[in-house]
């Protein structure tokens, strides 16, 4: 499934950790909002394609800007200031191909390295390369290192996208099925292929004589299995992200035909989680085609929301979000915020370990083919990009 010309499926990984809001609130922080009302949309500019927003440690004025066609721009206190990356010979833009994630060392004060997360131009293979930045506003193309690249050569679709260091300090990435409908050769099951899963990694800093390291705690690390894999059952998974407070993970995954998933664990639950894709889509059994034998009903790490297709006329996409931690987005906070690319719509839930029944749209309307969503870790504001337009967005309250 393409979205617009863009990564559509994808969906984007959601990854997110709401934790338990109630403790929060009982620590001084707001209670959580209620997910009614509205938010106002502050446009930031216009960009290319934007497909993510990503913000280097120790540089509190910069917001980085992630083009679709190999290009990352950056925002010093809102204003653009020029390219800070430009790949654009290493990629292609097309369709869900491009240059889709970027994330910055946890140590990127000391050691300027950025890792970015693209489709090859002359294979279609995923790469993920690190690149030094000479200074807070240019990375230096010349300087990438290739750290890992996943044979993706069957079809141009699904192939993930999303790129982070997690709260371990490790890097993290999410992986398409491979692409096609129903997952054909049983990638995101197949424990000896990279497709279709969560991987983590230690990207070596500085590097050794390996591109790469995996950790220990990794399930298939010393066993029949890829080291890298720390869960899988996934079918894209677009857009992920943690939740600084609680840690935990949400993920939105994008469904073939009959469901969109948002995904949700702890840090331990996530170690050799199964996700059910292709044998599962959301809660139901997937008779699509030839699919996996595994997970058995009991082993499957399911959903904690899923929406049908019908919900958006049959063309959906799953762009997964971020738990709001901006205390000024009070009908917001506490909130795992999200949308679907094709309706754009800001649609929000409390995540919780068990299923989810309730989901709210705020009521601002249509936002545009949303392609992201961000959250600024020292300020907690929350970003969106969007497709169709180019804008990116940042939310702030309504007036009073």
């Amino acid at each position: 499934m393409v979205v617009g010309g863009v990564l559509a499926i994808a969906v984007g990984a959601l990854l997110i950790v709401l934790g338990t809001a109630e403790g929060a609130a009982g620590r001084g922080a707001p209670p959580v909002g209620d997910g009614t009302g509205a938010v106002a949309l502050e446009d930031l500019g216009d960009f290319s394609s934007p497909v993510n927003v990503a913000f280097a440690p120790g540089q509190p004025d910069n917001a980085y800007v992630v083009e679709q066609d190999g290009t990352v721009e950056v925002l010093v206190n809102d204003a653009t200031v020029g390219t800070f990356l430009d790949i654009t010979d290493l990629t292609r833009e097309s369709g869900e191909q491009g240059l889709l994630g970027l994330a910055f060392h946890p140590n990127y004060d000391a050691n300027r390295f950025v890792y970015a997360y693209y489709t090859d131009r002359n294979n279609d293979d995923i790469v993920v390369s690190e690149f030094t930045a000479t200074d807070p506003q240019q990375a230096d193309a010349a300087s990438q290192r290739e750290v890992l690249r996943i044979p993706h050569r069957m079809a141009r679709n699904h192939n993930g996208g999303q790129l982070l260091f997690g709260p371990d300090g490790f890097l993290y990435m999410g992986t398409g099925d491979g692409g096609d409908g129903g997952d054909p050769r049983e990638n995101a099951q197949d424990r000896k292929s990279l497709l279709g899963k969560l991987l983590r990694i230690n990207p070596l800093d500085p590097p050794g004589p390996r591109a790469y390291t995996s950790p220990g705690g990794n399930p298939f690390n010393g066993r029949n299995g890829r080291d890298e894999i720390l869960a899988r059952g996934l079918r894209n998974p677009f857009r992920f992200t943690f939740d600084a407070q609680t840690e935990r993970i949400a993920i939105g995954d994008v469904g073939q035909s009959s469901f969109e998933e948002v995904n949700y664990e702890t840090r331990k639950g996530l170690r050799g989680a199964n996700f059910g894709w292709d044998r599962w889509e959301g809660f139901e059994r997937s008779r699509e085609g030839d699919v996996a034998r595994t997970p058995k009903r009991k082993r499957h790490d399911k959903p904690i929301f899923t929406y049908g297709r019908d919900a958006c006329a049959g063309a959906c996409s799953v762009i997964g979000g971020v738990v709001v931690r901006d205390p000024e987005l009070d009908n917001l906070y506490g909130r795992y915020l999200f949308a679907d690319a094709f309706r754009g719509r800001l649609r929000s839930l409390v995540p919780k370990l068990s299923r989810v029944r309730n989901a709210k749209y705020l009521e601002q309307g249509e936002v545009g083919f949303i392609s992201s969503f961000a959250q600024d870790p020292d300020t907690n504001e929350v970003y969106v990009t969007t497709l169709d337009s180019g804008n990116l967005y940042r939310l702030e309250p309504t007036a009073p």
